[in-house]
Order: C-alpha cells, then sequence, then structure tokens
C-alpha cells in the first residue's frame, strides 16, 4: 500500500461532549445524561484522527496552551498513533476548547473558547517537515489570515507536496478576500455547502465551486451533510450521497469527510471513489459520539462502503 506522509496544520481543540441535552436545566438545577466525553478535534487534528485509522503516517501542527487542556489534547492524539512533535505550545494562552451539548437527533450547539489557534504564525511553521511530506493539510486558514496560509501552501507546492484545505468559519462570516490569495495553492478545497456560498459570495454552490478553481483550486468536494458530497472540477459536476445510518453525533463529521477523500486520492482513486471512502468514515464517526468515534480501518470502511445502502 502507497504510503502517506500527511502534515495536518491548523485548528486543534479539545472537545467536551455530553448527550443527550435536550434543554439546561434552570438556576442550579441537575440533569443526568448517557455519556460525556473528552475527545481531539479541530480541522487539523480531527482530520488527523480519522487519516491515521485509514493508514496514514501523520504528524500534526498547531498551537496550544501549556495547560492541562493542552496536555489532554496532545495524550489523546499520541494515543492515536500521532506524531505531536510539531505543535507549539502558548504559555499565557489557553488552549482551545468547546463543550458541545448533544441534542437528541444528532444536533450540537457549541460553546467555544478560540484559544491558542490564532496565535499561529510563520514563524512556528516547521518549514522542513511541510517540504519532507507527501500531504499538507491546512485546516482553517482564515484564522491564521491568508498571506500566511498563502506563503505556507507556496512553500509546499514549491516542494512536491500535495497540498489541501478545509475551512472553519460558518459560511455568513466568509468573505472571497480572507481566502483569494492561497487558491492558487490549493490541490483540494473541502468546504461545506455554507462556507462555498459564503467564501465565494455567490447565490448558487456549483457557481461558487467553479469561483474557486477559477482562482486556482484543482477540486473542490463539498460536504452537504446528509445529502452527501459535490465533486466540482473544470471537467464538471459529479454528487457522491451519504450513506444511511443512524446518527448519534455529527461532530467531527466533516474531517472525517476530508481524510477519507484525501487517504482515497492518495492511493490513485478517482475523484468519485475517493469521495466514497471520506462518506464511509464520516458516516462511522457520525454512529457515535465525538471525532474518534469508530474503530475501523481502511478495509473496514471499504468494506462499509460496499455494503451500507445510501440516501439516495
Amino acid at each position: 500500500m502507497r504510503a502517506q506522509n500527511v502534515v495536518t496544520m491548523g485548528v486543534h481543540v479539545l472537545d467536551v461532549l455530553v448527550r443527550p441535552v435536550e434543554e439546561i436545566p434552570e438556576g442550579q438545577g441537575a440533569t443526568l445524561v448517557e455519556d460525556i466525553r473528552m475527545t481531539a478535534a479541530g480541522t487539523a487534528a480531527g482530520t488527523a484522527l480519522t487519516l491515521a485509522k485509514l493508514g496514514a503516517s501523520v504528524r500534526t501542527a498547531g498551537a496550544i496552551g501549556t495547560d492541562p487542556t493542552g496536555d489532554l489534547l496532545t495524550q489523546l492524539l499520541d494515543r492515536a498513533g500521532i506524531d505531536t512533535s510539531l505543535l507549539v505550545r502558548r504559555i499565557d494562552t489557553s488552549t482551545s476548547a468547546t463543550v458541545l451539548p448533544i441534542r437528541p437527533n444528532g444536533d450540537r450547539p457549541t460553546l467555544h473558547l478560540l484559544g491558542a489557534n490564532i496565535t499561529y504564525g510563520l514563524d512556528d511553521v516547521p518549514w522542513d517537515a511541510v517540504a519532507e511530506a507527501s500531504h499538507l493539510h491546512l485546516g482553517g486558514p482564515e484564522l491564521i489570515g491568508a498571506e500566511v496560509a498563502a506563503r505556507i501552501l507556496a512553500h509546499a507546492k514549491e516542494h512536491g507536496v500535495v497540498t489541501s484545505v478545509d475551512l472553519l468559519a460558518p459560511g455568513e462570516l466568509g468573505t472571497f478576500d480572507q481566502i483569494e490569495p492561497l487558491l492558487p495553492y490549493v490541490d483540494f478545497l473541502l468546504p461545506n455547502e455554507d462556507q462555498v456560498l459564503g467564501f465565494s459570495e455567490e447565490q448558487d454552490v456549483v457557481t461558487g465551486a467553479k469561483k474557486f478553481l477559477a482562482g486556482g483550486v484543482g477540486l473542490v468536494a463539498v460536504t452537504r451533510g446528509a445529502d452527501g458530497a459535490l465533486l466540482v472540477t473544470a471537467e464538471g459536476t459529479e454528487t457522491v450521497p451519504a450513506f444511511e445510518v443512524e446518527v448519534v453525533d455529527t461532530t467531527g463529521c466533516g474531517d472525517a469527510f476530508s481524510a477519507g477523500f484525501l487517504r482515497g486520492m492518495s492511493l490513485d482513486r478517482t475523484p468519485r471513489e475517493a469521495a466514497i471512502l471520506g462518506s464511509a468514515a464520516a458516516a462511522l464517526v457520525a454512529q457515535g459520539l465525538g471525532s474518534d468515534h469508530g474503530d475501523f480501518d481502511l478495509a473496514e470502511a471499504d468494506e462499509f462502503s460496499m455494503t451500507s445502502g445510501t440516501r439516495a
């Protein structure tokens, strides 16, 4: 099997997930829940978790604090077989964390601490590690700024590294100038539907994705939740349905799709085949609580994709 040596760079978050939560008790009231879990998450860390499950060799880079939250986040990533030596730790800034009260239907409102992620800059980038990788996945470039992100991605491309980018901000906060400078250096852009509309400033998903292609992106793979994925290239568009599963929690599903898609492309699969692997990984993660749910590998994800029904 072909080796994929990935650097995932960007957002690292410790998620605290509580399920099920129908309402917050009033005053100092209390209610019992079925499960509380803490997991590594974020567009870099969450993607790293599933990439490692699918057989990639993963190093992850970003900024976290020196607090106990950062200690736990690092331990969780180490336990998953991810190299955390490229993480930088801030003395004066907390590790990013999110509390997610998961509703019975899988919806997940968030209480988020931005933390150290926004402090990552050019002085922190492990330039040699990026150049030596086969793949760089940059998650949440809008947090570090388009010019910084473009410098990092350009360095990767100069050394023959395949690049991918996932966005973090909700679509309503996105503008085209937040990502335009980095688009010429992106092989695979992996936004969700709302982000396409917001960051492209277009009214139609396909039109928005084509605007990214015109900016230099090689392929746009748009996640659309239960509606599956949409692949947009210069040659045309193609839809890939989502798998039919009982959803427990959608946390990390987008990151799992990204990981599956990127792993598939590294194995010389077609974009559609890679998207099917991405959808399978997302479906496996959605059946439990947190970004790290599911004890599966590449063979098991492929088996799931061949034996499970889809929504369309």
